[in-house]
């Protein structure tokens, strides 16, 4: 058995005593339970009392820790992204990767070709960066190789070796030709003389000063050099190093005979012009491109879509590109942002279109109302349209109209976008629409608040009845908080006014400020202003008031009292309004009727004796 390092370290138990008392202790998942038993160890017979307490005992006490827990959620995405990972570079996953792909190797290009404008010379630098960028399963080839024990005896140490050339990574190959001269005294000699052809290529570095016509000059002898090497079979006791000399003298055969490390068409364009002419110009790139694509495929299959974009990019056809990536790709991500750049940089000819927007506003309408079908990036959409000058307002209004307001959240994200573009309309829409959600689901302040927001006096008023029903049916008002705080939002309808005026009186009863509440109510009724449906209720609130020991009416308010209290009995209903009816039918109506002109009569006496005996003294 594996002896332990060193003693487990000791728990020591708060209110233990482990040397007194037998412990008893049962082990869970991740913690164990403690506690003292009733027998000593010395006296097993005597029973002495224990530690009343159960103890739990918990291993990983870190996991309670803030700053851990962090820790422990990031690293927990991590490893389900590793776990997962198998099955997300399958079926979509995999085609998703090579079209991200495909869309990087069409914008380097464009970049290149279009933004950097690359002169002669630096131009195939360019291009050597673009293709290394793209065609890297060297790199782990390289690791693969050097890291066995011999690497020039490896299986793929001359395929190594060719991909480098290929690349134009001379002074690698060079190192691994060096690998080959140590473990093979024999082939040492031509070895050497290959890696000084690889060192002395002249190349026009981005610090060099020398001239196109200089560079030319140079390279020439050079090419000759090569041939001489090639004439005289010096490299014949190798093939692998005199296929590498026809490589670097150009030689299409030899090339093509590379296909498998070559692995594209555009590879090999640039590896044919590094050999053959590394000084091209940009104008007569489109001609190396249609004869590299025709030799490499030799007729045994037809172009793809990405080579139609890669030949279009290489004519220099900015328009063209446009379109092949419009119908090549399944989404508008790339073209639209590349057409922005390129719009940027000056290079688009913009031509407006006959709905009157030109070729970069379309395709970011096109990409943004895409993200708009998306239930959250339609937030990205946003930001789109507003760049796009022509028909970007129109479109945003359009789409945001069509958001579903699926959670309140989700709408005053909607409500914030319209409000900071001063999208009336829209946000009295978004508004209306979440009142009627809160009225359906009889969420009253919620309501009040959205129609207040919408400006809206119909469906404020609409709400505000709701709430003096409700008030009539309960005896008390609900939300107080919106209602007290209405400020000057209560003017947008009558009925609006009327609630928070009779919100005010009923603040006014409590805080026993009488005078003023009886001269409010009053003005509810005589201005109209409140409902002919409520006025028994604003009635039946004056009887405490007219049954104050201090008389609160004047007579001239109490004979306006009795004049709405009479105009209410008599009254004649209108058709569709039975509140007379109701009232007359009704025996607590009735009841009520009575008490109010009893009550009115006996204040009206009171006032006149008070006001009688003021005008006396």
């Amino acid at each position: 058995m594996e002896e332990l390092d060193g003693e487990p370290t000791v728990t020591l138990i708060p209110g233990v005593n482990s040397k007194k008392n037998q412990m008893c202790f049962d082990w869970g998942p991740g913690e164990m339970l403690v506690c003292e038993t009733s027998f000593n160890k010395k006296e097993k017979s005597e029973m002495v009392p224990s530690c009343p307490f159960i103890y739990i005992i918990r291993k990983d006490v870190d996991v309670y820790s803030q700053i851990l827990r962090k820790l422990f959620n990031e690293s927990h995405g991590i490893f389900l992204g590793l776990q997962r990972i198998d099955e997300e570079l399958t079926g979509k996953s995999r085609k998703s990767v090579s079209i991200l792909s495909a869309m990087e190797l069409i914008w380097n290009l464009c970049e290149i070709l279009f933004i950097e404008v690359a002169p002669a010379g630096p131009l195939l630098l360019h291009l050597l960066d673009w293709v290394r960028l793209h065609v890297c399963e060297v790199d782990s080839l390289s690791a693969d190789v050097l890291g066995s024990e011999n690497p020039s005896k490896h299986d793929s140490f001359w395929n190594l070796v060719t991909i480098l050339v290929l690349q134009g990574r001379l002074d690698e190959a060079r190192q691994m030709l060096s690998k080959e001269a140590d473990a093979s005294p024999a082939s040492a000699g031509i070895c050497r003389i290959m890696g000084d052809l690889m060192r002395t290529m002249p190349i026009l570095s981005p610090g060099n000063t020398q001239t196109l016509t200089e560079l030319e000059l140079k390279w020439q002898h050079w090419h000759e050099e090569c041939e001489r090497y090639l004439q005289d079979s010096t490299f014949a006791t190798s093939p692998h190093l005199e296929s590498l000399l026809k490589i670097m003298l150009g030689d299409e055969a030899a090339l093509l005979e590379q296909k498998e490390l070559l692995s594209n068409w555009y590879h090999f364009l640039v590896t044919r012009l590094l050999y053959s002419n590394p000084t091209v110009k940009p104008i007569d790139l489109h001609y190396y491109a249609q004869s590299s694509l025709d030799l490499f495929l030799g007729g045994e299959s037809s172009p793809e879509p990405l080579d139609n974009i890669l030949l279009a990019a290489f004519e220099f056809d900015i328009h063209q590109v446009i379109k092949e990536c419009s119908i090549a790709l399944s989404n508008w991500w790339f073209v639209a942002h590349l057409t922005d750049l390129l719009d940027h940089c000056k290079l688009l000819q913009s031509h407006n279109l006959y709905f009157g927007s030109n070729m970069r506003e379309f395709l970011l309408l096109e990409y943004a109302s895409g993200l708009f079908a998306h239930p959250s990036l339609w937030q990205l959409g946003v930001d789109y349209f507003d760049y796009c000058p022509e028909l970007g307002r129109v479109s945003l209004e359009l789409h945001i109209e069509r958001i579903p307001l699926n959670t309140e959240q989700k709408a005053l994200k909607v409500l914030r976008v319209c409000e900071q573009r001063q999208m009336t309309e829209q946000v009295r829409s978004i508004c209306k629409i979440l009142a009627m959600k809160a009225v359906r689901n009889n969420r009253l302040g919620s309501a009040l608040s959205w129609s207040i927001r919408a400006k809206d006096a119909a469906f404020a008023t609409l709400v505000s009845d709701r709430f003096l029903r409700d008030y009539c049916e309960r005896g008390c008002f609900s939300d107080l908080d919106l209602i007290d705080n209405l400020g000057p939002a209560m003017m947008l309808s009558d009925r609006l006014t009327f609630l928070g005026k009779y919100r005010e009186f009923h603040r006014m009863y409590g805080e026993k400020r009488f005078a003023d509440a009886a001269s409010l109510l009053l003005s509810l009724m005589t201005s109209r202003i409140a409902p002919r449906s409520f006025w028994m209720t604003l009635l039946t609130d004056a009887l405490p008031l007219l049954e104050q020991k201090q008389v609160i009416f004047s007579a001239e308010q109490t004979y306006e009292l009795m004049r709405c209290l009479e105009d209410l009995t008599s009254r004649r209903p209108v058709h569709g309004e039975s509140d007379t009816e109701q009232l007359q039918d009704d025996d607590i109506e009735t009841t009520k009727v009575e008490m109010l002109r009893l009550s009115l009569a006996r204040n009206l006496a009171r006032a006149i004796i008070r006001e009688g005996s003021l005008e006396g003294s």
